[in-house]
C-alpha cells in the first residue's frame, strides 16, 4: 500500500471533511492478514468519526473482534454506509448517527439511543476531529479557533460525560490525540493545541476514574493516510506526506486499528492514563 502512494499522485479534495470514497489511492482500513480472536466479544462501542480513515479502521477491527458498533459522522453518508456494510459483514450490528459533535444535545441524544438500542455502552472512542492549516498565527480567526476546539476537545468532554452515566467496571474510553501534541506543528497551531488538551484530558480523566475501574487511554497517530489529509493540505504537502518519519512514509489506518483493539480489550487491563504512539518512528517526549 505504501508503494502505491509513491506511484500514484494523490488527489486533493476541496471540502472538509474529506470523502474516503473519492480518495485515490484509497486508505487501507484492515490488513488481509489480520487475525481476530474475539477480544471484544459481546461489547458495544461508540466511535466518533467512525465512518472513514482511522475511525473506519477502528470500527471494522472492533466488529471483527466481536463488538457491535455505533458510528457518529458529520455528513459523509456514502462513507458511513460503506463502513456500516463492512461492520455488518462481520456479523455485528451497526448504528449510524449523522450530526455535529459540537452540539452537546446531539452527543447526549446519541449516547442515549446507543444504550437504548444495544442495551449497554462498554467502549467510547473519541476520534472525530478537524484541522485548518495556517502559515501565520495571526491568520487563525476567532471563529476557526472556536470551531477547532469545540470539535476536537469539547466534543470529547460531551461524549465522555454522557457515556459515563452508562459505563461500569471494565469499560473504557479511548481518545485519539496526535503526534502534534508532542512536537511542534507550526502550521497547525490551534489543532495541535487541542491535541495537547486531549492528552491532558486523557491522563486526568484516567486518574479520576481509576477507583471505578474504568480505563482511559489514548492513541497518538503520526501522519496517516486519511480523508482529513486530502481535504486540508495542498497538493505539494500531500505528495510528500509522511516522508518526514523515520520510515519515510505515511501510515495506513489499518496500522492504527490494532492499537485501539488492544486498549479496548482485557489485554490492557493494567493500563490507564497512557498514550500509544503509532507514528512511523518519530521521536516524541512526554
Amino acid at each position: 500500500m505504501e508503494q502505491e502512494l509513491i506511484e500514484k499522485k494523490p488527489q486533493k479534495q476541496d471540502r472538509q471533511p474529506g470523502i474516503e470514497a473519492e480518495m485515490d489511492p484509497k486508505p487501507e482500513y484492515i490488513k488481509e492478514s489480520y487475525k481476530a480472536s474475539g477480544k471484544l466479544s459481546g461489547k458495544a462501542a461508540l466511535i466518533t468519526g467512525g465512518d472513514s480513515g482511522i475511525g473506519r479502521a477502528v470500527s471494522v477491527h472492533f466488529a471483527k473482534e466481536g463488538a457491535d458498533v455505533a458510528i457518529v459522522y458529520f455528513d459523509e453518508d456514502e462513507d458511513a454506509e460503506e463502513t456500516k456494510e463492512l461492520v455488518e459483514a462481520e456479523g455485528r450490528k451497526c448504528l449510524l448517527f449523522r450530526g455535529d459533535v459540537k452540539d452537546s444535545d446531539f452527543c447526549k441524544n446519541t449516547v442515549e439511543e446507543v444504550v437504548a438500542k444495544f442495551g449497554k455502552l462498554n467502549i467510547l472512542v473519541n476520534n472525530a476531529g478537524m484541522q485548518i492549516p495556517k502559515k501565520e498565527a495571526e491568520a487563525i480567526t476567532e471563529d476557526q479557533l472556536e470551531e477547532t476546539f469545540r470539535t476536537n476537545i469539547f466534543a470529547y468532554f460531551y461524549f465522555a460525560q454522557d457515556a459515563l452515566a452508562h459505563m461500569h467496571e471494565g469499560d473504557c474510553i479511548i481518545n485519539t490525540t496526535s503526534v502534534t501534541a508532542y512536537r511542534s506543528s507550526p502550521n497547525l497551531i490551534d489543532y495541535s493545541s487541542t491535541k495537547g488538551a486531549i492528552t491532558s484530558f486523557t491522563r486526568s480523566l484516567a486518574s479520576n476514574l481509576a477507583e471505578k475501574k474504568i480505563r482511559v487511554n489514548g492513541v497518538a497517530p503520526g501522519p496517516v493516510w486519511t480523508p482529513l489529509i486530502v481535504s486540508t493540505f495542498d497538493e505539494e504537502k500531500i505528495k510528500k506526506f509522511g516522508s518526514e518519519t523515520a520510515m519515510k512514509r505515511a501510515g495506513q489506518p489499518s496500522e492504527l486499528g490494532p492499537a485501539y483493539v488492544f486498549l479496548a480489550s482485557d489485554d490492557a487491563s493494567f493500563i490507564t492514563g497512557q498514550v500509544i504512539h503509532v507514528n512511523g518512528g518519530e521521536v516524541v517526549n512526554g
